[in-house]
């Protein structure tokens, strides 16, 4: 991003020139920031240059955030000006040392600072953010206190844990809306007024705009987990629609993310005020403590290799990610009929089935997880010890997501990816963006052979039976349809009788 502040001004050409009106835009700017500052508020409304009957919203450079970074740090959780209920809550959870983030972020936090959070996947971003909010809530105790905004579903879930954990000595109300659930259920738990809404951004909206009685006009903080991926999910709309109805003033903002990237520009949707930078990482990275690894599979033998390592890890705590929802179901039943104990996740499941399938695995009672990449993204589970890669993915970030599910918050971790001749331009690009190349396995191509007969057996049985039952699903769509054409049908005649 450029050093120009970035403006939402008329088109109509100036007569002095872009550097003159480019001038004024910017002593504008700084004059409104001064006048913040001297007046503590940090209002945020959009500008009308032509008519100044609104305040214009300052947009800082990505220089001026470079230079208002984060410089205090800690080293234990004690040091820190905490309600003991908080302190108390982070011993029970082990929250023995703060990672890096949770170091550089929770102080200019905790001072009253918006913050930009960078750090890679893993890190601890949730009790980041979370830390700083509960013990604010400490002192105000005020419902719908704080809105976090998550991309995914699973994610959002993740947060509201997170939440109930660290204020479980606080009697912290929490509620988790998202899409899939009944509406009125979720209408229900926002009027026993909850302090902390865990949302995705489409739900929100349509709880503001149909829920009587539910508002957020009194909200103090907002944060945006995962700010990249919202802003690349579509919700940019909704967003807007968002920050127009929650307040400006006297709110705080945070912003966690793997990485910025381009999207920085886009920052201007949150509303952030003088934020401080918290960054741990620049670009897409993973963790020291995760050991990355590829295995060259010759062609049709994919199937064979994957059961091969499952049965190398048996016992360990296994994630599998495919590129689609059929592989997904398809591998997770080739799984369970070889006696490997697993699980599906993917967007066929209605909410309740990915909530289940999730516990299920979270507690052990299932060992392997196989999934698409809506499990990628955010989703803290820290047992996983090896995540493996059946399809590459197409998306370099998505890669460093995945295999992010691994080796987290200080925990070591392995990921193996399975790379056929179809593969190697994408694991070429994925090396490019680690900025290593990933060493290969050494296997004995001879005990991987052994499995082939018995996992193509097993395997084409699983196909069979997952085509019987889409002919029984398509069937029973036909069925319904043709009950519900009979059902107009029969509505027409008794009204035209009538």
């Amino acid at each position: 991003m450029s050093n120009k502040v970035s403006k939402k001004t008329s088109t109509k050409a100036d007569s002095n020139g872009p550097a003159a009106l480019a001038a004024k835009i910017r002593a504008k700017a700084l004059e409104n920031q001064k006048k913040l500052k001297e007046t503590g508020t940090t209002s945020m409304n959009e500008s009308d240059e032509e008519t100044g009957n609104t305040k214009r919203q300052v947009i800082r450079t990505e220089a001026d955030i470079e230079e208002n970074t984060s410089e205090k740090t800690f080293t234990s959780f004690n040091e820190l000006d905490l309600v003991p209920e908080l302190i108390q809550a982070c011993h029970n959870l082990n929250f023995s040392k703060p990672t890096p983030i949770q170091s550089k972020s929770i102080p200019p936090a905790l001072e009253g600072h918006d913050i930009i959070g960078l750090a890679q996947t893993g890190s601890g971003k949730t009790a980041a953010f979370a830390i700083p909010i509960l013990n604010k809530l400490w002192e105000d105790q005020q419902p719908y206190y704080a809105c976090i905004l998550a991309p995914t579903r699973e994610l959002a879930q993740q947060i509201k844990e997170t939440f109930d954990s660290l204020g479980s000595l606080m009697g912290v109300r929490s509620v988790c809306i998202v899409g899939g659930m009944n509406m009125m259920d979720q209408s229900r738990e926002l009027m026993r007024k909850p302090h902390i809404i865990i949302a995705t951004p489409g739900r929100l909206m349509d709880h503001l705009e149909n829920t009587k009685g539910f508002s957020l006009r009194k909200l103090k903080f907002l944060v945006m987990d995962e700010a990249d991926r919202l802003l690349d999910m579509e919700f940019g709309p909704v967003l807007d629609r968002i920050l127009k109805i929650i307040p400006t003033q006297d709110r705080t903002t945070y912003l966690f993310s793997a990485t910025m990237t381009s999207k920085i520009e886009k920052l201007q949707r949150a509303s952030l005020t003088n934020p401080v930078k918290c960054a741990v990482s620049n670009k897409y990275q993973t963790v020291e403590t995760l050991v990355q690894t590829l295995m060259v599979v010759p062609g049709g033998l994919k199937n064979t290799y994957l059961i091969y390592l499952l049965n190398e890890f048996i016992g360990k705590s296994i994630i599998v990610f495919t590129r689609t929802k059929a592989n997904a179901e398809r591998l997770s039943a080739l799984s369970n009929l070889l006696e490997f104990s697993s699980t599906a996740l993917h967007g066929d499941l209605n909410q309740n089935q990915r909530t289940g399938a999730l516990d299920l695995f979270k507690a052990g009672k299932r060992q392997i997880l196989v999934a698409i990449d809506v499990a990628a993204r955010g989703l803290d589970i820290p047992s996983v010890d090896i995540v493996i890669n059946y399809d590459i993915p197409v998306d370099s970030k998505s890669y460093i997501h995945r295999v992010g599910r691994t080796a987290r918050a200080g925990r070591s971790g392995k990921s193996i990816s399975l790379v056929s001749q179809y593969d190697l331009e994408l694991i070429l690009r994925i090396e490019d963006v680690l900025g290593k190349k990933l060493p290969k396995e050494n296997v004995d191509k001879n005990t991987i052979m052994m499995f082939r007969d018995s996992v193509d057996k097993a395997n084409g049985e699983v196909v069979m039976e997952m085509n019987r039952r889409n002919k029984e699903k398509q069937a029973r769509g036909k069925g319904t349809q043709k009950s519900r054409s009979r059902a107009r049908e029969t509505w027409i005649e008794v009204n035209v009788e009538y």
